[in-house]
């Protein structure tokens, strides 16, 4: 079956949207590297820098696009670096919340530029 030319017009724009992504996400862990981190580091101190508090293990999956194995080991890392802390939840026993620690937010202050300087390069429309 021969796919018509929007199907391929289609197809070709999601291929297409998969390259940036991967572009961008190797420019992000190549000038994030100075710091000590990759891209999906900085993606999990960013959306806990955004919200200022606690955030519970799922709803940082849900933002970062992780699974749940894959983001539980990056915690883990980023806690043994001294970057975040886990504590128990208040409203649910099992459950887990993760903020960032004084060390955390200064390194995301200190990367901040760098990963959004790679954003502004890659995805703004060239003038």
């Amino acid at each position: 079956m021969v796919a018509n030319k929007p199907e391929r017009a289609l197809a070709e724009q999601w291929r297409d949207l998969l390259a940036l992504h991967a572009r961008t996400q190797c420019e992000l862990d190549r000038a994030l590297h100075q710091h000590g981190l990759c891209g999906s580091d900085f993606e999990v101190l960013d959306v806990l820098a955004d919200g200022g508090c606690a955030y519970r293990v799922q709803e940082i999956s849900e933002r970062v696009h992780l699974s749940q194995s894959a983001l539980s080991r990056l915690i883990a890392r980023l806690e043994r670096d001294g970057l975040v802390e886990r504590g128990m939840c208040a409203e649910d026993r099992r459950g887990v919340r993760v903020s960032l620690t004084a060390k955390g937010r200064a390194l995301h202050r200190d990367a901040l530029p760098v990963q959004r300087a790679v954003l502004t390069r890659m995805l703004e429309p060239s003038a």
